[in-house]
């Protein structure tokens, strides 16, 4: 009954203010460009994985100690932030985890061993899961009830777009200007980013925090648990696959390092177009775009694992990863909400932890492949094993929901 009562409210919420901002396609605009800067930081660390290995003096295997700590940095401060900050106005809330990325990647700036880039690199982790929950809040107020699936694709298409613009430019002025330099601009676009959140996020009561016991009233929710196992495992074939794109470009298709941006750019493209289409399809249907996107990404990894030393199948299959890997995204995120709507934020913020933990079982399992000897395109196989898990478990989910009563 409460939470019944308490989606009524947002409801209402989402009306008086989706009518009262007459400008808040800026407001979007200033979202996408925060999650925009979080993209760029994160994805943009594994483009210059061979870059800070080398200046650090460390192994490949190594290196991604890096990325696994912003993808503890994301799964720890997902609940931790959200949760003490639970009472926060939204926007007072985004401002300040805007305020910490741009310290963390400014750490990262300065780091000079690996223990302290991965110190700054969770630091920096940290407030992506906060701002993504908090995010698909304040836009699902702007564009009204029943689209849930389209705000969360709106704040997502910041990050989606950083894998096509931020993340390659990013390698690309690592390669040229080196990686520390590229991480201190990374701030500063994301001090931008705060500046754009500060003018055009409206000063509203409809944007008020909820209690910590409303927002924890997720975590007793077994479906909740279901859907975030299904995005960690399912999902971690795109790290697998993102991770080791540089050393997949050069060693295997023996391409030069400069087509390394292009083949991001591709893999991002892809990644954009998912989830637009996914955005779509999991507001009109509760569990086909999953389906589809997983199902669809098998056949991609497939493929790329057998057949990626040759350029044109290794550029078309980055492009079809991104894009049926990311078209399940958003029906993960409406599924989490609709199991637990008094807690929009903590849902939110732990759908991006559940996803940052398949960045780290993706990274982890696809150098496991490679570490033991079967070659880069080995990813791609440990990849479509673990979606392959998703797929399973989320029919199975499926299954028992539809045999039991609601949880």
């Amino acid at each position: 009954m409460l939470n019944r009562a308490y989606a009524a409210q947002c409801a209402a919420n989402e009306t008086v203010i989706a009518q009262s901002v007459p400008h808040h396609g800026l407001a979007l605009l200033s979202l996408a460009l925060g999650s925009f800067c979080i993209g760029t930081s994160e994805f943009a660390s594994m483009g210059m994985l061979q870059l800070y290995s080398r200046d650090l003096s460390i192994n490949l295997s190594t290196a991604t100690d890096a990325i696994t700590a912003y993808a503890f940095g994301v799964v720890i401060g997902a609940p931790l932030v959200t949760l003490v900050a639970a009472r926060l106005n939204r926007r007072t809330l985004l401002l300040g985890l805007m305020a910490l990325f741009v310290i963390g990647n400014l750490l990262s700036a300065l780091a000079h061993n690996i223990g302290t880039f991965a110190a700054a690199r969770f630091l920096s982790g940290m407030p992506q899961g906060a701002y993504f929950g908090a995010g698909a809040m304040v836009a699902s107020r702007f564009v009204g009830p029943g689209h849930g699936g389209k705000a969360f694709a709106l704040v997502m298409t910041g990050l989606t777009v950083a894998t096509i613009v931020g993340s390659p430019l990013a390698t690309f002025l690592a390669q040229n200007l080196g990686w520390r330099n590229t991480y201190i601009t990374i701030a500063l676009v994301g001090a931008a980013a705060f500046a754009a959140l500060f003018c055009w996020i409206p000063r509203s009561d409809a944007l008020r925090g909820s209690s910590v016991g409303q927002e924890l009233t997720a975590f007793r929710r077994r479906r909740v648990w279901t859907m975030m196992a299904v995005a960690a495992i399912g999902v971690a074939s795109i790290f697998a696959v993102y991770t080791f794109i540089g050393p997949m470009v050069t060693d295997e298709a023996h391409l030069s390092r400069s087509m390394i941006p292009i083949a991001l750019a591709l893999f991002g493209i892809g990644m954009t177009a998912g989830n637009l289409i996914g955005g779509r399809l999991a507001d009109a249907y509760p569990s086909r775009g999953l389906v589809i996107g997983f199902g669809c990404a098998l056949a991609v990894l497939a493929v790329l694992a057998s057949l990626g030393d040759d350029a044109r199948v290794l550029f078309v299959a980055l492009f079809g990863v991104g894009l049926t890997m990311m078209i399940a995204i958003p029906t993960i995120q409406v599924s989490l909400t609709k199991f637990a709507p008094g807690a929009p934020t903590l849902v939110g913020a732990m759908n991006l932890a559940a996803l940052n933990v398949a960045n780290a079982i993706g990274a982890w399992a696809g150098g496991l492949t490679i570490g033991a000897g079967y070659g880069l395109l080995s990813a791609a196989w440990a990849g479509f094993a673990l979606t392959l898990t998703g797929l399973v478990l989320f029919a199975l989910a499926i299954r028992r929901t539809a045999s039991v009563a609601p949880a």
